[in-house]
Order: C-alpha cells, then sequence, then structure tokens
C-alpha cells in the first residue's frame, strides 16, 4: 500500500503561483509514476499531468502545458506541481495519485486539496 498526502492548496489571485506537494508513504519502493488530476465543481475529475518515477517522461493536458510544471523528489518521495499564470478556471480539488504497476493506471489517491484562482 502506498499513502499520499497532498497540501500547498489555496486561494490565489489570476495570474499568481502555487506549489502543491505530494508525499508519498508506504512502499514507495514500487512507485512507477505519479500524477495530478482535478476536479470542478459539477465537472468530471480530468487528468493534469504525470511523471514517470524514473523522472525522465512528463506529460501534461493540453489546457495546462506551459503553465504547470510536475516534478519529483526521489529521496523525499515526494511529487510537486508547479503552477503559473493560474487562471480562474483552474478552481478545483487537486488530487495526487500513484501508479504502481503501470504507469497510467493509478491505484493510489490522495484526499485532495483546494485551489482557489479569484478573478
Amino acid at each position: 500500500q502506498v499513502q499520499l498526502v497532498e497540501s500547498g492548496g489555496g486561494l490565489v489571485q489570476a495570474g499568481g503561483s502555487l506549489r502543491l506537494s505530494c508525499a508519498a508513504s508506504g512502499r514507495t519502493f514500487s512507485l512507477v509514476a505519479m500524477g495530478w488530476f482535478r476536479q470542478a465543481p459539477g465537472k468530471e475529475r480530468e487528468f493534469v499531468a504525470r511523471i514517470n518515477w524514473s523522472g525522465d517522461r512528463t506529460y501534461y493536458a493540453d489546457s495546462v502545458k506551459g503553465r504547470f510544471t510536475i516534478s519529483r523528489d526521489t529521496a523525499k518521495n515526494t511529487a510537486y506541481l508547479q503552477m503559473n499564470s493560474l487562471k480562474p478556471e483552474d478552481t478545483a480539488v487537486y488530487y495526487c495519485a500513484a501508479a504502481g504497476r503501470l504507469a497510467g493506471v493509478y491505484e493510489y489517491w490522495g484526499q485532495g486539496t483546494q485551489v482557489t484562482v479569484s478573478s
């Protein structure tokens, strides 16, 4: 089992920045990839970004390319999502997820952290 705890959410004005963190514990040696998803009120959960735990590949949703950066620190078992140039439409609950077998199959999820961008 892997446990995930997100932090770093909050309220920010449009154009501002936030950095989300996702600390993993438990069977972290089995991690293959970590990702970030978000869910806005009344909408389905959507993919935001993913990083292979080896660090060699990253993937982004078109809506965040050029503004968000995903990274990880294997020594701390932590993934990060640096969010710049935030827009009101980025407002959502952001969830961290971890894959332990296949990079695109997320078995573990965090509890979510609220990001609110005011106009």
